[in-house]
């Protein structure tokens, strides 16, 4: 394997990665954000508060997304896998 297939195999490899997770990752921070801000303006210091919306937020983005967060790594696996192969 070239140097040039090593780092088209990583290039990809990040490209899954954010796609697989940065949906996730904005989802919690759009609502850590407007708990923060919904904090700051009634003044509720409360730490723990911002946990449960996140946690119910990110579950609910995982069922709708976890199709195709799935076929994504699937698709990644197999295309490793014949890399593999052709050696």
């Amino acid at each position: 394997m070239t140097l040039a297939e090593v780092l088209d195999v990583l290039q990809e490899a990040f490209l899954v990665m954010l796609k697989v997770g940065g949906p996730i990752l904005i989802i919690a921070l759009v609502v850590g954000l407007l708990i923060s801000i919904l904090q700051a303006t009634t003044q509720i210091q409360e730490q723990t508060l911002s946990f449960v919306p996140k946690l119910l937020a990110i579950l609910g983005a995982l069922v709708l997304l976890g199709n195709f967060m799935m076929n994504t790594l699937i698709e990644f696996t197999e295309h490793i896998f014949q890399l593999i192969a052709g050696m």
